[in-house]
């Protein structure tokens, strides 16, 4: 049989025609449950006020981008933004997925279709990046109410958060296609906690010794922290550029390779 992954061209433009009518099955399927994607706004906004806010009002004021000093609500927000893409992206990239590829077999029935395995891996992470959108807009919108829209380039921070969207859920899914059982995703959580604690999401990373504070630089939810946190302030800086490829790079790659793994999985 005829190798049908996605071309490598392909990963620039996010797939092809056909990979919408994904999108399209998708959005069927959650119709009368809509409840589900709703509820993955929440988690969010939970941290924010326990933490933003009820924690804040102890912390005061931050050392924020380029030293500048803002409340801790602004500091923690985008950074919360910033993980709820990430954890969006890798509950529809990991668990859903890994039901659909192992269990539902619904990516077999796809393939008795003109849809290829690439169509199939460029569908599901659209549909992951629409999801992680409809999140980031309604939280953008929040930290509008809540007064912490302070600068015009806050706007950016929802194409930012559908970037780290992309990448985490291209490796999610890279990564789910190697997995067996439930069991495994236990190391999911083993690495996701500990970036979600220490990517400077609730303090600066100056708070560690220079040797740690390296190490978390080079993770990529700490790159997407300092994107968003960066652009919410309006602290634009050159590095913000070294961010936006790691995190493109990162998804592409991620893309790549689920769209082979899937081609030798489901056309074997």
């Amino acid at each position: 049989m005829t190798s049908s992954s996605l071309p490598l061209s392909s990963l620039f433009t996010l797939g092809s025609r056909r990979a919408r009518f994904l999108v399209e099955r998708n959005i069927y399927v959650y119709r009368r449950t809509w409840i589900v994607i709703l509820s993955g706004f929440f988690e969010p906004l939970f941290y924010l006020g326990s933490i933003g806010f009820g924690l804040g009002a102890l912390v005061g004021t931050v050392n924020g981008p380029g030293g500048l000093p803002i409340s801790y609500q602004l500091f923690v927000a985008p950074a919360l933004l910033a993980s709820a893409a990430m954890n969006g992206a890798i509950a529809e990239g990991t668990f859903n997925f890994f039901f659909k590829l192992r269990y539902n077999k619904t990516f077999d029935a796809i393939l008795a279709t003109p849809l290829s395995a690439g169509d199939v891996a460029v569908g599901e992470l659209i549909w992951a990046l629409i999801r992680g959108g409809i999140y980031a807009i309604a939280f953008l919108l929040v930290m509008a109410v809540l007064s912490l829209a302070v600068s015009p380039w806050v706007l950016l921070t929802v194409p930012a958060a559908l970037l780290i969207g992309f990448a985490f859920g291209a490796v999610a899914m890279a990564a789910t296609s190697f997995m067996r059982t439930w069991q495994d995703f236990d190391l999911i959580n083993l690495v996701i906690l500990p970036m979600f604690l220490f990517s400077g999401t609730f303090y600066p990373i100056d708070a560690y010794p220079e040797a740690l504070r390296v190490f978390v630089q080079l993770t990529p939810l700490y790159q997407g922290v300092d994107l968003l946190r960066s652009l919410a302030v309006g602290h634009l800086d050159p590095v913000l550029l070294v961010h936006v490829a790691y995190l493109g790079v990162m998804g592409i790659a991620g893309l790549y390779l689920v769209s082979r793994r899937l081609d030798k999985l489901l056309l074997r």
